[in-house]
């Protein structure tokens, strides 16, 4: 099994939304669309979304969403088919949830990518991120997006990649799970089906198919 450090999105992602398929195949690496959900939301606002209820300015919600009555919801936002947005989750604005996931207590959300099934369910912080296909963060996981030095994040894998943005979260494969209280660092990536230990602080490019024990001890799975 293969121990190189994918970073593109067609390694990371199988996105089969239609809405946002095209930005995905678009792209060669996924820091390239950070910048351009904004962009992506407005223009499917726009163009009309069939099949979604506008429920507050730039808001729009799929049939099945469930939204408790104290969670904040800025637009522009997309929510996607029997989504739950439980009690005091804060939506930010430029966040776009696919179908089935959860967006959980105390959640913070801005300026990222949700993949159908992706679960967030505990006081997680993610932004300036995208989280794959049934991705989930324990409780208490959080994405940190900018560096002490304010400068650009590079993405430290089989080689460096200068994202040239200075706010850069973390891009979690499908099928990753993040274990609660752990801090992924500006520009960490985790590829498919890669599960990491509990308050773990992680950095870099993380292979497909592994456990993370430590940061310095990464393990194939059997």
């Amino acid at each position: 099994m293969s121990m190189n450090k994918e970073v593109t999105i067609q390694a990371l992602f199988d996105c089969k939304d239609p809405l946002i398929k095209p930005l995905f195949d678009a792209s060669t690496y996924p820091w390239e669309l950070l910048p351009k959900i904004h962009e992506i939301l407005a223009n499917l606002i726009q163009n009309g979304l069939k099949g979604y209820t506008e429920i507050a300015p730039m808001v729009f919600v799929a049939e099945g969403v469930s939204i408790d009555k104290n969670a904040t919801i800025i637009g522009p936002c997309i929510i996607g088919k029997n989504t739950e947005i439980r009690p005091n989750a804060y939506i930010r604005g430029d966040v776009y949830i696919g179908e089935n996931c959860i967006v959980g207590n105390a959640t913070e959300l801005k300026n990222c990518i949700l993949l159908d099934n992706a679960m967030v369910p505990h006081y997680n912080y993610v932004g300036d991120s995208i989280l794959g296909n049934y991705a989930h963060m324990g409780a208490g996981a959080v994405c940190s997006n900018v560096r002490s030095d304010n400068q650009d994040v590079v993405i430290h894998g089989d080689q460096d990649y200068s994202t040239h943005l200075w706010k850069v979260g973390a891009f979690i494969g499908d099928h990753a799970e993040v274990g609660c209280g752990a801090v992924l660092n500006p520009g960490v990536i985790i590829g498919k089906r890669t599960s990491i230990y509990p308050l773990t602080s992680c950095r870099g490019v993380y292979p497909s198919d592994c456990i993370v024990k430590s940061t310095s001890k990464i393990v194939q799975r059997l």
